[in-house]
């Protein structure tokens, strides 16, 4: 086992730095897919659950899928290093309890189309953070590249803006999430090395789970019980949460942290068609506009430093 740092950000050091292998490309095409897909299971689950019990099942079912899975593969509950305990408190509060509740409150707010093109600005975050506080070389491409993001970020968010205050609020919310992510990818990574993507994802959903707790019982009253919604958001938990956060946990373990934020090219493409789809959802063509200049300037923001 590798000696925990003191440090509570540290950058990753990928099993793979070169090319992508086949395994990569699975794990990285099944996150994509899955979590393309939770903007619409979320907006499901709200046509009958509040946002905070959206939250709490969807955490909880991740929690229990993931301790479920270690029990059964080790026999017993593992805990951390004691040195550990604060990047992993960090990222149950960051990687999941704050996003996970942000996004369905975001969602009352704007289309789920929209909440999937914001959530490509991960990258662009995960490269600025992983320039500024770890110090990494950033090149020329880097810097035009974050430029670019965040010019297609505001697009994205400009019609959304134009609408009102309700639906302004709903993209804050987004971006902070993003942030949010954009943190974890830079943290995450030494951890999931050190201890394993489904082992680190138990106990970061654990936490995470007892957090949201208060959120997800307040107004409970106000939920029904249809088996659409129930069905969505048992989805939500189980694949987009447990089995889609120990595969993320494995790719950014074999490839590191920001150049697992990729996943997010194909995330919005994702629940952009299914948003269309199945809930029609209507989307500026500034925003689409916009997706491509974010997913350009992750592309470049996002490669490989000298």
């Amino acid at each position: 086992m590798v000696a925990p740092s003191k440090s509570l950000f540290q950058a990753s050091t990928a099993q793979n730095t070169q090319q992508f292998s086949p395994a990569d490309w699975g794990l990285f095409t099944s996150v994509s897919l899955i979590w393309g897909a939770s903007f619409l299971l979320i907006a499901i689950g709200l046509d009958a659950m509040t946002p905070g019990m959206v939250t709490l099942l969807r955490v909880g079912g991740g929690a229990v899928t993931l301790l479920t899975f270690t029990r059964v593969q080790t026999g017993g509950f593992a805990l951390p290093d004691p040195a550990d305990y604060k990047r992993i408190a960090v990222l149950g509060v960051i990687w999941v309890a704050i996003p996970f509740t942000l996004f369905p409150l975001a969602q009352e707010r704007i289309n789920s189309a929209v909440a999937g093109l914001l959530n490509g600005a991960t990258p662009i975050f995960a490269a600025t953070i992983a320039a500024v506080v770890l110090k990494q070389r950033t090149r020329g491409a880097q810097l035009l590249g974050i430029a670019v993001g965040f010019a297609g970020i505001t697009l994205i968010s400009f019609p959304s803006l134009s609408e009102g205050s309700s639906e302004a609020s709903g993209v804050v919310m987004i971006l902070a999430a993003t942030v949010c992510y954009g943190i974890a990818l830079n943290i995450a990574g030494p951890l999931q090395q050190r201890y394993g993507s489904v082992q680190l994802m138990a106990w970061v959903l654990g936490l995470a789970a007892i957090l949201t707790i208060p959120f997800g019982l307040a107004n409970v009253t106000e939920n029904s019980l249809e088996v659409e919604a129930l069905i969505a958001v048992s989805l939500l938990g189980v694949v987009g949460t447990g089995m889609a956060f120990a595969l993320m946990g494995a790719l950014i373990g074999r490839v590191g942290g920001t150049r697992a934020s990729f996943i997010t090219y194909l995330v919005p493409v994702v629940a952009l068609f299914l948003g269309v789809q199945f809930r029609d959802d209507a989307v500026a063509p500034a925003a689409l506009v916009g997706v491509v200049l974010v997913i350009g300037g992750a592309v470049l923001a996002s490669r490989k430093t000298a």
